[in-house]
Parts: structure tokens; sequence; C-alpha cells
């Protein structure tokens, strides 16, 4: 570490995965058959990334409905109440939507089935050729499904909620690790979403404490990346689907706690790739032993960034951290629900990718 050209995660579905899906879910296709174009799917994904130059690769998520399946997904004590509505803007207010967790913590929270990355990392390690990172969600991203009126009976504080979801997910990042792995990556839009004084004004009015999710929220957080052996990386993402976000807002609000309240985590993964997020100054707060890979390609959108703009911004946020400790990746990943992915092509995601690549390998 650090990988100078890296990734965020979930890439778009392929059309024929998807209807494989849908033939699944009908009942018009077989396991075996799914799972032999799943793999094909895999395979395509790994090929293209390493085709693309980045020095480390995942599967693109491409086995799981959302990024969110490890705690929204097959889980004992959840039922099917939509939760909180988040609303996600667009650049037209016209384009503005919401989105509820699709289900509502009422008991004591518990996987029922495997833990799902262990095929993903098992099958990709044996295709790479080079390093595979896996990704698994904040545990604080359960906001959504928490209830005043369902939940308490199980958890008489959110927080409690977090602290067991924390550790589901780093049961499973000891997993990996006992597997090889040696990247895993947290995906945070808990924290990045609180930015925005309408997403803040939504977990107070569950009764989530803002002081306390920058406090106790982020211990919770840390406590997910103590696993020895594995480089942890903090992905701290403003919402992203369909193009649209759920926060506007620079770093500033949250910088001195979330930086140096993580001390397990090594990367810092933060999306810039537009106006939204801010300036670079926030990045003081950053200990001088973690990496900060630098969101400056946009997933969202089909314009393709001129390398001499990207290599500019690295070397404007080289002022606040030194330039051996930046990297270079898109804000965010292409399609965080298998359904509905950012609006750009499977054409335009490649060359998003080979941006990456080509002026990280020139910077560094």
């Amino acid at each position: 570490m650090p990988y100078h050209a890296d990734v965020i995660g979930s890439l778009l579905r392929p059309s024929y995965l998807s209807e494989a899906r849908a033939a699944l879910a009908a009942g018009r296709m077989s396991d075996e058959e799914f799972k032999r174009i799943e793999d094909r799917a895999v395979d395509q994904a790994i090929a293209m990334q390493e085709g693309c130059g980045l020095d480390v690769i995942n599967d693109g998520e491409l086995r799981r409905f959302s990024f969110l399946d490890h705690l929204l997904g097959d889980m004992e004590g959840v039922a099917d109440i939509p939760g909180a509505p988040i609303t996600f803007h667009g650049p037209d207010p016209a384009q503005d939507w919401e989105w509820q967790p699709p289900v509502t913590v009422t008991g004591r929270i518990r996987p029922k089935g495997p833990m799902m990355t262990i095929e993903e990392f098992s099958y990709a390690r044996g295709r790479a050729r080079v390093p595979v990172k896996m990704t698994m969600p904040s545990p604080l991203v359960m906001y959504g499904a928490w209830s005043p009126e369902h939940s308490r009976a199980a958890y008489s504080d959110p927080f409690e909620l977090f602290a067991d979801a924390a550790e589901i997910i780093r049961a499973e990042a000891r997993e990996l690790a006992r597997l090889g792995c040696t990247y895993i990556q947290i995906d945070s839009p808990d924290l990045g979403t609180l930015v925005d004084p309408e997403n803040r004004a939504l977990r107070e009015g569950l009764g989530i404490s803002t002081e306390r999710t920058l406090t106790e929220g982020v211990d919770i957080i840390n406590s997910v990346a103590d696993v020895p052996g594995v480089t942890f990386g903090l992905h701290i993402c403003k919402g992203n689907n369909k193009s649209t976000w759920i926060a506007t807002g620079g770093y500033d609000f949250t910088a001195d706690k979330v930086f140096t309240r993580s001390p397990n985590f090594d990367v810092f993964l933060l999306e810039y790739d537009d106006e939204r997020s801010g300036s670079f100054e926030p990045l003081v707060n950053v200990p001088d032993d973690k990496v900060v890979v630098l969101g400056l390609v946009s997933s969202k959108v089909t314009e393709i960034e001129p390398a001499d703009e990207l290599i500019a911004r690295i070397d404007e946020a080289s002022r606040y951290v030194g330039r051996e400790r930046l990297a270079l990746s898109t804000q965010c990943g292409f399609s965080p629900v298998s359904i509905g992915g950012n609006l750009i092509s499977e054409e335009i995601q490649q060359r998003k990718l080979e941006l990456v690549a080509d002026v990280a390998h020139k910077v560094w």
C-alpha cells in the first residue's frame, strides 16, 4: 500500500446477468445454470479491470443485490416494513426521488445464512492476477432501518443496534483475513451524508444524535477494522444511485472527528468529483500515517474528465497530504444496487477506469 490506481467497488450489471437473475427468480432457470452465468460476469469484470491497468480490483459486487446486503439482506430480526424515507437528489429537482430501506429492525439482528463475501473473495482471488479488494457496509448504514416505534423492544438505543451490526461485519472481516484477504473497504454513506442538514434532521428525528454519531458512532465503525494483517479503507460516500445523490457538503463538518477517531483505518477513500464535496482543506486533519484516495473521476456522468485537470487537482490536494500518501479512484461505484445503475454505459465505465489507471501511473 498504497495502491495509487484504486477502485471503489460496484460495476454496472451486464444485461445478460440481469436477465438471468430475473429468470432465476421466476423459476425459469436452475441455480446451477445461473451460477455459471454469474461466474462468467465476474470473470469479465476482473479481466476488464485488469485490462484497464488498475493496481487492485474486485468482483464488481456482481453477486449482490446491493452493497447493503450484509446488513439489510437475509437477516433475522427484521420485518418487511419500509424504513425511513431518504431523498436522492439530481441536478434538476424533477429528478429527486425517495428510497426507503426495505426492512425495519424489530428484533436482535443475526445473519440467516453463510457469509456472502467468502464465495466472492475465494472465486475472485483464484481468477485475479492483481490484489483483490473486498467491500462491506458500515454498521451505521442501518440508521434508516431503525424505528423508534418498532425497534426499541429489541434495542433500547440505536447505538446498541449499530454495535451488533459491527460485530457481524467484523466477524466476516476476520474470516476474509483467514482466507488471505489483505484489503477490505468499509462503505460509509452514513458518515458521508451526515454533512447535509437534511440528512442530519432525518436522523435526529429518529432519535439518532449527530454528536453521538460523530463520537460513539465513529468508534463503532472503527471497531470493525480491528483485524490484524488487513489494510482497511473507509469509503465516505454522499449517496450514489441512478446518478443521483443524498447529500451536499464538504468534509469540514466531519473531518476532525472522522479522521482522528479512526486509527484502525489505513486509507480514506473520499468523494471529490464535484463542488458538492467542498475543498481539500479539511485533509489537514488526516494523520500522517494514512493514505487518501481522491475520488476525482465521477461514476455518475458520461463526460470524461481531462487528465490534465485531474493532475492539477492532485497537485492541489498534495498541499495538504503528501503526494506519496495520495491515490486516485472514481468517486463511488457504478451500480451500488443491481437494478438501476448510474446513467452511463459500460463503455464509459471502462474508459473512466482506464483514466484512473493512466493518470495514477503518470503521477506516481
